[in-house]
This record gives C-alpha cells, structure tokens and sequence, in this order.
C-alpha cells in the first residue's frame, strides 16, 4: 500500500492559522490534498491533524482523517518523524496490506501540483530509491552566505577567492520541503534520509515557496495568480 501524509497543525506562531488560510480562493491544505489525489498514486491519503477544523475541510475534500492527533503529537517540538511514525502505526494496525511507501507532502507546499508528484514517483521506481526529496536551487550562491559577527560585523563574512560575480559559482541546492517519497524501511529513522539510495527531484523555484510567514504567503499568491490568471508558471 502507497500512503500519502499530509501533517497539519492548528497551531501556527509567525503565520496563526497558516493551513487553512484562504489562498486563492481555498483553504492552503485544499492545494495539498487536491495535488495528491490527482496525482492517481496513493491508495490513501492521510491528514494528521489535531485541528477539528482541519479534518473537516480535509474529509470534505476526500482526504482520509482516520484521528485527531492526540496533544502529544503537536507540540512545537513535534517532529516530522513523530507524525509518520504514528500514522504510520496506526494504518498497519487497521488495515491488512503492508504499507510499502509514504509520500510526506507538507501543507505549507501549495504551489507543488500533482505533476511534481508523479515525476518523483516515476524517479523514486525507475532508480529503485529509498527515498527521493525535493530541492530546488539556491537564489544566491551558498558562498556569499555566512553568519553576522559581533555588532553586525562583516569581518571574514566572504573569505578573498569568493569575491567575484554570483554568476561564476556552481550552483547549490536547498531542500524546498515539497515533497519527500520513502521507503517503509525508514519510517522511525528519518535521519538517516540523506544517505545512498536518495536522490534529489529538482523543482523550479516558482513551485518551491515554503508558506512560513505572511511574506512567504504573498508570494504564493503572487505565483497563484501567475499560474491561474495569466497561464505563468
């Protein structure tokens, strides 16, 4: 069985209420359930949530909401891996297939649609991952990034040979948070996700807006409009 989670929290501090926020014309988590129920892929797709305002908008929308995270599960601490290793042991106990997938698609990701799903499946089968996770490439050269030092200081900020045109970097990528494809065998062992066998499915930066604060919200309704009203995107 091939699962899909989508882990929502009611609770939101930069951004309060950010999963069902109205984003052009529906609640946020509606583009995550929407983009892995077209995908055709999954045989369920989960919404773990404490919120009963959530599982409404998500059982409405045809997601399946077999609980209500207990309080434990949704903390500020609470971790991805908490969440799918409790979904997790929750389906095995109430269904009789094996789950052999899960695909994390977090609701702060609406601008990834079904097609970006299905090609990380396509790659996650064709190179037989143990896990495939999304990325997209950095704005600015990771060279031209460091930390402030006392007072705001610049002193050592770019060390002599990275000063030069941002064009004459490599590039570098950055975990966009969109999409995460894994194998049964690493549920409970999230940290080991980075090593042989997982391969990055690279999306445009367009799609990749991680919906965190108000800023990042605009832009996805800036990119939405884009896509919807002018064919962009």
């Amino acid at each position: 069985m091939n699962i899909a989670i989508i882990p929502a929290r009611g609770g939101s501090k930069r951004l309060p209420g950010k999963n069902i926020k109205l984003l052009a014309g529906k609640p946020m988590i509606v583009w995550s359930v929407e983009a892995a129920l077209d995908s055709g892929i999954f045989d369920k797709v989960i919404v773990s949530t404490d919120s009963d305002k959530i599982a409404k908008i998500a059982i409405d929308i045809g997601a399946n909401v077999p609980f209500i995270r207990p309080s434990f599960l949704a903390r500020d601490e609470t971790t991805t891996n908490d969440v799918v290793c409790h979904v997790v042991d929750y389906v095995e106990k109430h269904e009789s297939k094996a789950i052999e997938t899960i695909t994390i698609l977090q609701p702060t990701s609406p601008l990834r649609n079904f097609r970006h799903i299905r090609d990380a499946w396509w790659m996650f089968k064709e190179r037989k991952a143990k896990a495939i996770v999304s990325v997209c490439k950095l704005e600015y050269p990771i060279e031209l990034c460091n930390k402030l030092g006392l007072y705001n200081s610049l002193d050592g900020f770019v060390v002599n040979e990275n000063i030069r045109r941002s064009q004459d970097f490599e590039s570098s990528y950055r975990l966009n948070g969109a999409i995460y494809i894994i194998d049964r065998c690493l549920v409970g062992n999230l940290s080991a996700l980075y090593n042989k066998g997982s391969y990055a499915y690279v999306m445009d930066n367009k799609s990749s807006v991680d919906v965190d604060t108000l800023v990042d919200f605009e832009l996805a309704e800036f990119y939405f409009k884009r896509r919807h009203v002018l064919g962009d995107c």
